[in-house]
């Protein structure tokens, strides 16, 4: 008789749990990378960038379905229907899952956190509504932040006070406590100085995590997702925000441009940004942005130039 017994997971390899929690073998992997116009290559640092920048370069950081009131939810099967069937974009709770997912096909070491958005020194401190996904690379832990909008473009190293520029953005990675926890938190240099991005544990956030706080960031009518328009994307040598009644371009080595836009002109842009709406969405998403500049303080004009190709 076999008297084998098979042990219970160990509660301390939460690597194992995760993986088998967020099953990652559900992701369309060929497709997602046809999506982003690369082939699966062995893992290592020069792959995961490129699987990273083009990540970020695809898709659009935008709320849209939020607005619309047609967002799918978090899970893995509709953000690739979402994502790699429609072109769509969305938030980081999508961004992070699809990445995660498509780096575990591909062999990385991946684990999934959760971070609060904003410096807990400046203000109220924020629940942990924000995903990231960390990736262990030979010996080496890396933030990837697919999801942020306006965040690195390439994974950066965990290592205190460590370094790089970006796109024109210089970046920092501390490590500090949060309470009792360790915690990394992603900085921004500005003209002001070190922007905290936000903060991360090292908790193993779970699927369930995921489904509360995007119900939190869709429905609260406290949370910016749900009140204000945000579209974000990088072009070639521009970073572009675009919201219900301004863009913003961000370019290497020139001064930020912020300028209003009429409605017409966000029209425009959001043909530029190109998030891959249908005409009813864009024409619902049109309607949507009238009716707020009308129950709004209409904001003073500026000089407005044709975004271009």
């Amino acid at each position: 008789m076999d008297m084998t017994i098979e042990l219970p997971p160990n509660p301390a390899d939460t690597s194992r749990m995760a993986t088998g929690a967020w099953r990652a073998d559900r992701l369309d992997l060929a497709g997602y990378l046809d999506r982003l116009g690369i082939t699966a290559q062995p893992p290592s640092r020069a792959a995961l960038a490129e699987i990273h920048e083009r990540h970020v370069r695809t898709f659009t950081f935008d709320n849209i379905d939020v607005l619309l009131g047609q967002h799918p939810g978090v899970d893995l099967d509709v953000v690739q229907e979402k994502f790699v069937g429609r072109g769509r974009g969305g938030y980081c709770f999508e961004h992070s899952t699809l990445l995660s997912a498509a780096l575990e096909q591909l062999g990385y070491q991946v684990a999934r956190r959760l971070a609060r958005v904003g410096d807990p020194a400046a203000g109220p401190v924020t629940g942990r509504t924000h995903l990231v996904v960390e990736v262990t690379l030979d010996g080496e832990r890396l933030l990837c932040d697919p999801g942020f909008g306006m965040s690195i473009m390439r994974p950066v190293p965990l290592v205190d006070e460590h370094e790089e520029e970006q796109a024109g953005e210089r970046f920092r990675v501390a490590r500090v406590r949060e309470g009792d926890v360790a915690a990394w938190q992603l900085r921004r240099l500005r003209d002001a100085g070190w922007e905290v991005q936000h903060t991360t544990d090292e908790l193993p956030a779970r699927p369930v995590d995921l489904v509360e706080a995007h119900h939190f960031t869709s429905t609260s009518p406290v949370s910016h997702f749900t009140t204000g328009l945000i579209v974000a994307r990088r072009l070639q040598g521009q970073h572009v925000t675009l919201t219900s009644d301004s863009v913003t371009i961000r370019s290497a080595g020139v001064p930020t441009e912020h300028r209003h836009v009429s409605l017409d002109e966000l029209h425009e842009w959001l043909d530029v940004l190109d998030p891959h709406l249908s005409t009813e969405e864009t024409e619902r998403l049109l309607d949507w942005a009238d009716t707020r500049r009308a129950t709004e303080q209409p904001a003073a004009r500026r000089t407005w130039t044709s975004p271009g190709p």
